[in-house]
């Protein structure tokens, strides 16, 4: 909704919105948009408009009983959903190339944005996060071109229909599946006919990109495709295969011939197979509107990742503290191996904040030890009341951890507590990584600050 928010303000709207608990950098980046933030969702806020808006946008978080969207109904006032608005006032007539898929939806849109804009195309986009290449989620930008992260979450109160079947794209990328969104699909199948309704929107002569090691997706495909289908994957059977190579870069190879070499800038924070796999694919997306794999290759060299994305938070006594998004078990366990492929034998301490709503549900809590597994430490934080209490035990899930190795997963309701554990178990050479879906309290600063205030005492 911030990014929609920002291409409504491109387009010459006036912008005004409202949240609870909007925070940065989304909130940062509004407030140099020019765009008004009103917390809450009070229905006093009416009345502060001079004139009456034009149009509501309605988010999804937005649901019957919030006392804003209830004044809204009764005044009878115009009111549209983020993505049905995006869709006809924005994507019309545009090339969308649409990114899906459970994991790397935020990196691969990113990274197949930033090939395009490399190559000269200064296209459109809207990504669920901040790319460091552009410093802003989202643009209008010039000419045909739009890029956009296509989640399969529904759409609004009013329409339960999966955001992306809003957004017609001609160049589909279908990067993997899993179940996720216990709140709102009973099972895989359940969403699996969610993408199918998506591949029915790409006309005859787009594309479909898919990962062809994915299962989910093959089910997908097999149940009606009518545009030409190209599958990625590491195996040179598929269309579009790699060759790994030094440093997580590799060679790009389509129907078994090299096209190109990957080689990732040093300080890109780009890491592991899962973003060799997202990268082939954006290379894939991207050649489907004349961009060569040389070229897309080129424009990768200088790709700088996103926020949120194994970020490094800071270094304070040689103990690097990282900030990553990652919420589902298969994402955390893509994620560290990322940072382990990278720092080698040195220990990682995964400090974790279930917070999803599939993990609230506790669908994936069988998963989650497995995928803390290259993790030396983990410090699990689980409130125990409000609206962010778990309703499962978090210490009895990770135990499994602790008969493997025994204290190597420790469990908290306070963040403070959580904090100091943190920092009284790093040692120089450490490698902290803060994984949470929210803000997680602002604990990565937290850790940092008292990395280096316990630290210097200690010394």
């Amino acid at each position: 909704m911030g990014g929609i928010a920002a291409i409504a303000r491109q387009a010459g709207h006036r912008v005004t919105g409202c949240d609870a608990n909007v925070y940065p950098p989304m909130s940062t980046q509004l407030e140099v948009q020019g765009i008004e933030l009103i917390e809450g969702f009070s229905p006093d806020q009416l009345l502060q408009f001079a004139t009456m808006p034009d149009l509501f946008v309605i988010g999804n978080v937005v649901s019957r009983g919030n006392p804003l969207m209830e004044a809204i109904l009764n005044q009878g006032l115009p009111y549209i959903s983020g993505p049905q608005w995006l869709g006809e006032q924005v994507l019309y007539g545009r090339h969308v190339l649409a990114v899906a898929g459970t994991h790397g939806k935020t990196t691969t849109s990113a990274m197949l944005a930033w090939i395009l804009e490399f190559n000269g195309y200064k296209p459109g986009y809207l990504i669920g996060g901040v790319p460091l290449n552009f410093s802003i989620s989202a643009r209008l930008g010039e000419g045909k071109y739009f890029v956009i992260e296509a989640d399969e979450y529904d759409t609004a109160f009013f329409d339960k229909r999966s955001k992306f079947v809003h957004y017609r794209p001609r160049t589909a990328l279908l990067n993997n599946l899993e179940f996720d969104h216990a709140d709102i699909f009973a099972d895989l199948v359940a969403i699996e006919t969610q993408f199918h309704h998506l591949v029915r929107t790409v006309p005859s002569d787009g594309l479909i990109v898919v990962n062809g090691e994915e299962p989910a997706l093959e089910r997908v495909i097999t149940r009606g495709a009518w545009a030409p289908v190209e599958r990625f994957g590491h195996e040179a059977v598929n269309e579009w295969s790699l060759i790994p190579q030094q440093g997580d870069g590799f060679i790009v190879r389509k129907s078994g011939k090299e096209m190109a070499t990957v080689k990732w800038s040093c300080d890109s924070g780009v890491m592991g197979r899962h973003n060799q796999l997202n990268a082939l694919a954006a290379i894939a997306a991207a050649n489907h509107i004349g961009i060569s794999p040389a070229d897309s290759a080129r424009a990768l060299a200088e790709f700088k990742n996103v926020k949120r994305r194994l970020e490094t938070i800071g270094i304070a006594h040689e103990i690097t503290v990282y900030d990553d998004f990652a919420h589902h078990p298969t994402a955390i366990t893509t994620t560290l191996d990322g940072l382990r492929r990278r720092v080698g034998n040195a220990r990682i301490l995964a400090v974790l904040e279930p917070r999803s709503n599939t993990m609230k549900l506790g669908v994936m809590k069988a998963q989650l030890p497995g995928s803390l597994d290259q993790a030396d430490k983990v410090f699990a934080y689980g409130a125990k009341a409000g609206k962010d209490n778990l309703g499962w035990d978090l210490a009895e899930v990770l135990s499994p951890l602790n008969k493997e190795v025994q204290g190597k997963a420790c469990t908290f309701d306070d963040l403070d507590t959580l904090v100091l554990a943190v920092v009284k178990e790093a040692k120089s050479g450490d490698h902290i990584l803060v994984m949470s879906n929210g803000g997680f309290g602002g604990v990565h600063q937290k850790i940092l600050k008292a990395v280096s205030t316990y630290q210097t005492k200690s010394t």
